[in-house]
């Protein structure tokens, strides 16, 4: 197979200045693409801010033969998002790839978070993440091309502490699952990477647990995950409305499914539900419906009305007089 390149292509990766977004814009620089390092430079909590951490890796690339810029704007705000994305524009002229990366990590049990502290992650891991599609989007769309690689994490299956987090990482995938549908026709691509690495903030929140925190280090290593994004982000991309899951040298998909369920006969009630949970629930027969009319044509199929093919439904809200 051919060495995947990204010769004459622009990427913009935030929160790149350390950890995994750092091993995404070296890599990609090192494949020939031209990067903008977008990094606040903020603890892992969202407070504070330094340039370093974004020049840092700039100067990086550029010792080591790549082109890249450092940004310190904040994609928490749309203002920031879109002066990122002005910078890409003002310095090569385009934007092809977008590495929705940054993010915070406040951690505690639903009674114990605070208002501030619930905006601070809700802010980065879905403000971030939605204030850069709007501002990326419409160059992409006017180009007819783009690569969106989002990062959506483990939290998604539930733990304790992790409420709040996964709340903004559940909406990251809503955002992957219905902007791929919307980008098709447009050229644009839009998948998410679930990693599974050793970075400063996973091993914060496994500070106390020394054979959790050697685990992490040893077997999961940021650069282990840079390949997938990589993949993700390339023209030749394979899929799109997709999660990805790079857990050290383990490559899978994580998906959501219907399964096949029950037809009830009669009226369901309560009692009838209930007596049948267990095929309700049962995983031997499921389905992946790529959009909201692939899931509903499933349906329908499932109830005797017409085929399995995909309905056209117009699912947009009228524009305000």
């Amino acid at each position: 197979m051919d060495p995947l390149r990204f010769d004459g292509r622009v990427a913009v990766v935030t929160g790149a200045g350390r950890g995994l977004g750092r091993e995404y814009a070296t890599l990609l620089a090192a494949r020939g693409a031209r990067v903008v390092v977008n990094d606040l430079g903020t603890g892992i909590d969202g407070r504070g801010a330094s340039p370093s951490p974004a020049q840092v890796v700039a100067e990086e690339i550029r010792a080591a033969g790549g082109e890249a810029v450092a940004d310190g704007h904040d994609v928490a705000v749309t203002a920031g998002a879109q002066a990122l994305v002005a910078a890409a524009l003002e310095h090569w002229g385009r934007l092809d790839v977008l590495v929705n990366n940054a993010g915070v990590s406040i951690l505690r049990p639903l009674g114990e978070i605070s208002d501030e502290e619930c905006r601070r992650v809700l802010d980065t891991h879905v403000g971030g993440t939605l204030h850069m599609l709007r501002a990326a989007w419409p160059h992409m769309a006017a180009s007819g091309y783009g690569r969106i690689v989002n990062t959506c994490s483990d939290a998604l299956f539930g733990d304790s502490g992790l409420s709040v987090y996964a709340a903004g990482k559940g909406a990251v995938l809503g955002l992957t699952t219905a902007l791929a549908v919307e980008g098709a026709p447009l050229g644009i691509k839009v998948n998410a990477v679930v990693p599974v690495a050793g970075t400063r903030m996973s091993l914060e929140a496994v500070r106390d647990d020394e054979p959790m925190t050697a685990m992490l280090t040893s077997l999961f290593p940021a650069r282990h995950v840079a390949p997938v994004v990589a993949v993700l982000a390339h023209e030749s991309a394979p899929c799109t409305g997709e999660l990805l899951h790079a857990a050290g040298r383990r490559t899978g998909r994580i998906f959501l499914a219907a399964t096949e369920g029950v037809v009830w006969e009669e009226e369901p009630t309560p009692e009838s539900v209930a007596a049948h949970f267990a095929r309700i629930r049962s995983t031997e027969a499921f389905r992946t419906p790529r959009s909201v009319s692939d899931s509903m044509a499933f349906s329908l199929a499932r109830l005797g009305v017409g085929g399995a093919q995909r309905l056209d439904l117009d699912l947009t809200t009228p524009a305000s007089p």
